[in-house]
């Protein structure tokens, strides 16, 4: 039900972006300014191909997120493999996502009319300038494994759910940048419905501190994350598939010394299922499914909007969690439900919040030059 209110919510905002822009044009029109005998059926047919697109990509973008979840957990603590090595699990799904780039790239030299991937030349000087990222990236992926592994699917939305929190803290404390009043409220939905999922958590008897201490710590590695992003985005000329490279080539160097440190290697070197064509299949799965999230949550934003993203990605969450619990048959009690509840609401709020403040800045700028337009210009002999 929700699932679908989202899509016709999507339609909704297309319909009203398409209708926009047959304003501002001036539609489909005969000689005497009426509409064409034909205008109603391409609009229809446009907004039916629309429709399919963004239900085709809002479908996909569902599938690979959640099917990477249950593959890594999979992957991370499943009691028929017993393989613990989080840290090899995800060096791994980065050398794939490097590896795949690699071979795009070579295909888009190759049949340029068939691949659009930008030519990757390596540049040492572009990878000692993407490296604070790359180390924060390295936190990122390994703390929400390390979480995944230690707490269950269901629990997974929760305990990683303060990454909002820490972009309001970071937004203040590093960039200079205050929020407003509304804004705080939702944080504190979320960080109330953190603390009553924690707590429910606890009485079921299941809770790993573990989990919810890398939970939290992945929340702020997401938000450092966004914060590099931006910095770092102009040595590689804004091209987010050549940062996607280059973060995770410097990613798989900085595993190598993390395996050793952390002795995986003599735990992948004595695991028996290492040469079994299972082991390695959903290994290469959950590393082509890494590459692809990037890939489709970009897709997303690009035929809907940032705001319908958060809110197909909040809706996701709530049917990830769903799902999580009828698929490992675990009972909730009323008061973990509302936590979910409250941490998905709570986000969902400030994502409208965020929205809403941003446009009216946004007018404000407008009407300001405007405004300094309109003024009449005086002339350098004019007397005051």
């Amino acid at each position: 039900m929700k699932r679908q209110q989202m899509v016709n919510g999507i339609v909704k905002e297309t319909a009203e972006k398409s209708s926009m822009a047959s304003s501002s044009n001036g539609g489909a029109r005969s000689s005497r300014g009426l509409p064409g005998p034909g205008a109603s059926q391409e609009a229809s047919l446009s907004l039916t191909q629309k429709f399919i697109q963004i239900t085709l990509v809002v479908t996909a973008y569902w599938t690979v997120s959640i099917s990477m979840v249950f593959i890594n957990k999979y992957l991370l603590s499943s009691p028929d493999l017993k393989l613990d090595a989080p840290l090899f699990v995800t060096f791994y799904q980065c050398s794939v996502t490097v590896l795949l780039c690699l071979l795009l790239s070579v295909l888009s030299r190759v049949a340029p009319s068939l691949v659009s991937f930008p030519i990757l030349r390596f540049d040492y000087k572009i990878t000692r300038e993407v490296l604070p990222l790359s180390v924060v990236f390295v936190g990122m992926i390994t703390f929400n494994n390390l979480c995944l592994k230690n707490v269950g699917v269901a629990f997974y939305t929760v305990g990683r759910s303060l990454t909002t929190v820490f972009n309001v803290i970071l937004s203040y404390t590093i960039l200079k940048q205050t929020t407003s009043i509304k804004a705080i409220v939702c944080c504190t939905i979320i960080i109330s419905g953190f603390i009553l999922g924690v707590d429910q958590e606890g009485n079921s008897g299941v809770l790993s501190y573990m989990g919810v201490i890398y939970g939290i710590l992945a929340s702020l590695c997401v938000s450092l994350n966004a914060i590099f992003t931006k910095k770092v985005l102009p040595s590689v000329d804004n091209n987010l598939w050549k940062l996607m490279f280059y973060n995770n080539v410097n990613a798989v160097v900085l595993f190598l010394p993390l395996l050793l440190i952390n002795g995986e290697v003599i735990v992948i070197r004595d695991f028996d299922k290492l040469y079994t064509f299972h082991f390695w299949m959903m290994m290469s799965v959950s590393g082509v499914f890494g590459f692809m999230i990037g890939f489709i949550t970009g897709l997303q934003i690009k035929v809907t909007s940032p705001l319908t993203h958060n809110i197909s990605g909040t809706a996701k969450a709530c049917a990830q969690t769903i799902m999580a619990v009828m698929y490992f048959r675990e009972y909730k009690t009323s008061l973990w439900w509302l936590s979910n509840a409250l941490v998905l609401g709570g986000s969902g709020g400030y994502t409208h919040v965020r929205r809403t403040e941003m446009q009216r800045q946004h007018d404000e700028n407008v009407k300001a030059r405007a405004a300094e337009d309109a003024k009449p210009l005086r002339s350098p002999n004019s007397v005051v």
